[in-house]
């Protein structure tokens, strides 16, 4: 059996794992369980993958920081809570923890902004792009209600603001990123983008709604199948680049 064979086991056993955990009502073991499958996926990736794509490692790297800080957070607080100041570690976790994710969603849409011809976009996709507008600043909208009916900090609201914005952004531009190259990598992209965004919609009802165990598996099996695509996209390469911005010259001219 192969090396790559046994991480994918491992991540399938921590995925089960957690779903057991989840459904039984063990909740802290559910949660260091699926705070350890992208720190797993991305072991892997810097050990078992030949090609690596270093944004992509990047990407990888600060969410496993923010999962693994989280964790480390929360049982801190949860076995010496009488002990410390709970309040300035929950603000050490969500302003560091959130600040990796926000950096790794920014990250990654650079890099597809940058493989994209603004011209050919603005000249071809107006309707997407209104349609897109209009659809972020409905779900802002909507994420943003819901927070600030539930928050017990103030500041949270802020933070989940431009989280919210971001990673909408990220998604919007990866899915005109997949109508501008209609290729298998961008295919991929949109798909772990959108798999991610569910992903993190499930996580706002959980954390600020109804803590059902069938949300945090639903949205916690999204966002496995967003990283499973994440990893797929990361072995093809965009093509060259020249080459496309030719291409869509000629096409522009037509």
């Amino acid at each position: 059996m192969s090396k790559s064979n046994i991480l994918v086991g491992l991540v399938l056993l921590l995925y089960i794992l957690f779903i057991g955990f989840e459904v039984s009502g063990e909740t802290n073991i559910a949660f260091l369980l699926s705070s350890l499958l992208v720190p797993v996926i991305t072991v892997g990736y810097i050990f078992f993958s030949k090609r690596k794509n270093v944004y992509f490692l990047l990407f990888l790297v600060l969410y496993s920081i923010s999962d693994i800080l989280g964790v480390t957070v929360h049982y801190i607080l949860y076995y010496n809570f009488q002990y410390v100041d709970s309040i300035r570690f929950y603000e050490l976790d969500y302003y560091i923890g959130s600040s990796m994710y926000i950096l790794g969603y920014l990250l990654l849409s650079i890099v597809i902004v940058k493989t994209i011809s603004f011209k050919h976009v603005l000249k071809n996709f107006k309707i997407h792009l209104v349609v897109l507008t209009a659809l972020n600043i409905y779900l802002i909208y909507v994420l943003q209600f819901i927070v600030e009916s539930n928050i017990e900090y103030r500041y949270e609201y802020y933070v989940e603001l431009v989280y919210n914005v971001v990673m909408l952004l990220f998604l919007s531009i990866a899915l005109i990123s997949y109508f501008y190259r209609d290729n298998k990598k961008s295919l991929y992209l949109f798909v772990a983008a959108l798999f991610i965004v569910f992903s993190e919609v499930l996580d706002v009802a959980y954390n600020y709604i109804d803590q059902r165990a069938l949300l945090s598996v639903i949205g916690t099996s999204l966002a496995l199948c967003a990283f499973y695509f994440f990893y797929q996209q990361a072995r093809f390469r965009y093509g060259v680049r020249h080459q496309e911005e030719e291409r869509y010259a000629l096409l522009d001219e037509c």
